[in-house]
């Protein structure tokens, strides 16, 4: 991991993760974008984000007595609904075509659900409650865990569809 990362704050990672995903979801409903390419791109950050969020991160938040365990668990059941949207969109064959544009707007509408609430709920009860230096040490679980999930090919077709069907 680059020296860039070591301590980074897990809340401010996984809001970087966030804009990353919205600055993705403009190239996807761009014309004069590669909307494949920026597609293949989200797919591999989503999985791998959710992944890494639900191993390293979540777990840890619920012992601290401020954050709702019901929001940590609802962010849970989120991934799994935006895992779903992005299997329909992966499975649409004509990129920009009437049905993808649909099923994006659907992935769209599901993530960027749990995005704002996610940041209202569990992310500011994370920033209010839990110490700087464990926050700093979940940012780099975190980050090891997605980086292992990019390097895994974790947006493919296959294993979206491996994780949504499981």
């Amino acid at each position: 991991m680059s020296d860039a990362n070591q301590g980074k704050d897990v809340v401010a990672v996984i809001l970087e993760d966030h804009r990353t995903m919205e600055e993705l979801f403009r190239r996807m409903r761009s014309v004069e974008a590669d909307r494949g390419a920026a597609l293949a791109e989200f797919s591999a950050l989503l999985i791998a984000h959710g992944e890494a969020e639900e191993s390293e991160v979540y777990g840890a938040l619920k012992r601290f007595r401020d954050i709702e365990n019901e929001e940590v668990e609802h962010g849970a059941e989120e991934h799994a609904e935006g895992n779903e949207a992005l299997l329909k969109l992966l499975e649409v064959e004509n990129v920009g075509s009437e049905e993808w544009d649909e099923r994006l707007e659907d992935l769209v509408k599901a993530v960027t659900h749990h995005l704002d609430e996610e940041e209202r709920t569990i992310l500011n009860g994370a920033r209010e409650n839990v110490p700087d230096e464990r926050r700093a040490e979940l940012g780099v679980a975190f980050l090891q865990e997605r980086e292992k999930q990019l390097a895994s090919d974790c947006g493919s077709v296959e294993r979206v569809r491996a994780l949504v069907h499981g």
